[in-house]
């Protein structure tokens, strides 16, 4: 059965843009059909604890003999890497808090990017789709000032894309705020046509990927 996974970030419950855009991608994955599947994985509600062990960052194999990890923080490890390995297409939710991706999506991160396993000479993961979503409160357009404080998008894409191997669709929106700061009041309507065309974007990836 075609297995879609599906990770949000995103502390706001109630109204975050990126949670609105991967819940769309899972509804129309839905939609193709009872065989397809989806797992979650909300990083904020059931958060993965930071790497206990520097160790980690290892393959066993690859550990030196003073590094030593316990039992249950290689099992939780594996199966999140498990989870990873056994999707056929990922969405992840990845709002831009203080201009990075959130502390629980790197925890995540930190967990999968593992040489010997899923990068660093090989890449089981090669090719398979991925579809980030990053949501970001004010604008980063270039020419902006703030054009390059976006360090959010450039972690997805190098550790997803190039370390790993996969195929990104990277889906932005920007100016989410504009609803709630008066200073970005003026680009209320350009966030609002922005997110639908991301809606649009991602309701069509889902039916095509996988």
């Amino acid at each position: 059965m075609p297995t879609l996974l599906h990770l949000d970030s995103s502390a706001d419950l109630s109204h975050s843009r990126s949670r609105a855009l991967t819940a769309a991608f899972a509804d129309a994955w839905r939609a193709r059909g009872p065989e397809y599947t989806v797992v979650r994985r909300d990083l904020h509600v059931d958060q993965l604890p930071h790497l206990e062990s520097s160790a980690l960052h290892w393959a066993a194999a690859d550990r030196t003999a003073d590094e030593t990890v316990a039992p249950e923080a290689d099992a939780l490890r594996q199966e999140v890497i498990d989870e990873l390995l056994a999707a056929d297409v990922v969405v992840v939710g990845a709002p831009l808090y203080n201009y990075t991706v959130p502390s629980t999506l790197k925890a995540w991160i930190d967990r999968i990017h593992v040489p010997g396993i899923l990068t660093g000479g090989v890449q089981p993961l090669a090719g398979r789709p991925v579809v980030t979503v990053v949501s970001r409160g004010a604008t980063y357009d270039a020419g902006t000032p703030t054009e390059d404080w976006d360090h959010g998008s450039p972690v997805l894409h190098i550790v997803l894309g190039t370390a790993l191997g996969m195929k990104l669709y990277p889906i932005t929106v920007s100016a989410t705020l504009a609803d709630r700061l008066p200073d970005l009041a003026a680009l209320a309507e350009h966030a609002a046509a922005e997110f639908a065309d991301a809606k649009t974007t991602i309701e069509r990836l889902a039916t095509t990927l996988g």
